[in-house]
């Protein structure tokens, strides 16, 4: 007759607590990496939008450059990585030759003169999106005495507000969602495994350890564990990233460095202070309860 292995007294089932942990904190950290993809084409799309700027038509030189120079001066002026203004000048020659481009009509025989204005085309800071922002920027803009018009796509904006206003609710809804789960889903998993140790619990007070003494253990082995849970929870991310990198080339333009390794931090953060804190709770269940109540 084959005998069967006995199970020892206080073997912690930390394959089911390491996997449990993991697949919790891959699932936040999945949603994290689409919060950051999705923060950050919001700002590819606001730092897209663009504000024409028409001169006057007898606007000369010397006033085109001061006025260049102030636009650049302005904090709603969106900023280059060197550090330079995006303002960009357009003559009235170099639109007139993209407008025939264009439409292929060459209207300059036809008028005998370029009706365009010489114009400014002004990056806004993604920081000054909103709709009363950009009232703002216009009126001071058209304070300007070389400036005409002012102009800029008030409908796409208002979309893009609204359609970014949804989606982060729903997004931080689901968010909300998979919190509370995931917290419940590793509290339960932890309870379940300290279930286990109820009486290797009963049996280090029964020789006379102190709370703090039975603790200590159980407590560093939660920290190891998490530990590890969290750190393979990073690395299936980052595999998962290269990956779709690969087969999506268009997808390295959402890439955020410093906000993809602070998702790391903080998913290894998350997972010490949820396993730690549910074990301590388990714990101090066990350590109150009668020997009756252990079965």
């Amino acid at each position: 007759m084959k005998k069967t292995r006995k199970k020892k007294l206080g073997n912690y089932p930390y394959p089911s607590v390491v996997f449990t942990t993991t697949l919790a904190l891959f699932i936040i950290g999945l949603l994290g990496v689409v919060l950051i993809k999705a923060n950050k084409l919001k700002d590819i799309l606001k730092s897209n939008i663009e504000i024409q700027v028409y001169l006057n038509k007898y606007t000369s030189e010397n006033e085109r450059i001061k006025l260049e120079k102030a636009l650049a001066s302005k904090d709603y002026v969106f900023k280059n990585p060197d550090g330079s203004a995006k303002v960009t000048f357009i003559s009235k020659d170099s639109a007139a030759v993209g407008f025939v481009e264009q439409t292929g009509e060459d209207f300059l025989n036809f008028l005998g003169e370029n009706p365009l204005l010489d114009a400014y085309v002004v990056g806004i800071d993604p920081n000054f999106f909103s709709k009363d922002q950009l009232g703002s920027i216009q009126e001071d803009l058209k304070s300007f005495s070389e400036i005409y018009e002012v102009a800029y796509q008030e409908n796409l904006i208002e979309a893009i507000n609204r359609n970014i206003t949804r989606i982060s609710i729903v997004l931080a809804s689901i968010a909300f969602l998979l919190i509370i789960i995931v917290v419940i889903l590793v509290n339960n998993t932890i309870r379940l495994a300290m279930f286990s140790q109820r009486f290797l619990i009963r049996s280090m007070q029964l020789v006379g350890a102190k709370p703090s003494f039975v603790k200590k253990p159980f407590l560093s082995r939660s920290i190891t564990y998490s530990l590890i849970s969290g750190i393979l929870s990073g690395v299936i991310i980052y595999f998962l990233l290269n990956w779709s990198y690969s087969y999506f080339e268009e997808l390295e333009v959402l890439f955020d460095l410093k906000n993809t390794l602070l998702l790391f931090a903080g998913i290894i953060i998350l997972g010490v202070f949820l396993v730690f804190f549910s074990t301590l709770s388990a714990l101090n269940k066990y350590l109150k309860l009668s020997l009756d109540d252990l079965y």
